[in-house]
């Protein structure tokens, strides 16, 4: 069974509780020291590795410094945690556009015209309430989780803030793709773009 987490080698996300998880989809050199040094300690065979509930800015960062470590090995990285979201200019405002992944698809709410805009632009539909929005139709998993990545650093670019809900309450339904035992480490970074915040 395929997963929202099992698409990237490098999944980073955040639970409905707090937690910030990084799931591993393929074996990268020096990745589970990174993540130890990070302070993320291994949750399941050593695919899914956790940070408890932190304060915004230590996420934030610790996430950062494994994002800078790995990018030497892959760029196939995409980061949809919220618990990372920090600015040093101070409190981050209420989100004004929200996106909700559950059941294969995403649901996407604004709270503000220049949100209703920013979704339009981004070929997202809205729907019979005036405020939730569909992606585009026909669009697998990657493909998903890729228009929300687009429309994330449009908002991010606009001064937009963003709340993102992964569907997935507490660690112990984070999921890892299963890996072969016989699987060699590739060589060479991937093709897709990373993502970093960087507020």
């Amino acid at each position: 069974m395929t997963s929202l987490t099992h698409h990237h080698d490098v999944f980073v996300g955040s639970t409905g509780d707090g937690h910030t998880f990084v799931v591993l989809n393929r074996r990268i050199p020096n990745a589970e020291r990174t993540l130890a040094k990070a302070g993320f300690t291994a949750h399941r065979d050593r695919t899914v590795f956790l940070l408890p509930p932190a304060p915004a800015q230590e996420a934030h960062e610790r996430v950062g410094l494994v994002f800078d470590r790995l990018l030497a090995h892959t760029l196939d990285m995409v980061d949809l945690s919220w618990t990372t979201r920090w600015s040093p200019s101070g409190p981050l405002p209420e989100p004004s556009l929200h996106f909700r992944f559950a059941n294969g698809t995403v649901t996407a709410t604004a709270e503000t015209e220049e949100a209703h805009r920013l979704l339009a632009a981004n070929h997202f539909t809205p729907g019979a309430d005036g405020s939730s929005y569909q992606p585009p139709a026909g669009l697998d998993e990657r493909e998903l989780i890729h228009v929300v990545v687009q429309a994330e650093t449009h908002a991010y670019a606009s001064g937009l803030d963003v709340g993102i809900d992964l569907g997935i309450p507490t660690p112990d339904l984070v999921r890892a793709k299963p890996r072969p035992a016989s699987t060699a480490v590739p060589g060479g970074p991937a093709v897709q773009p990373a993502r970093r915040r960087t507020a």
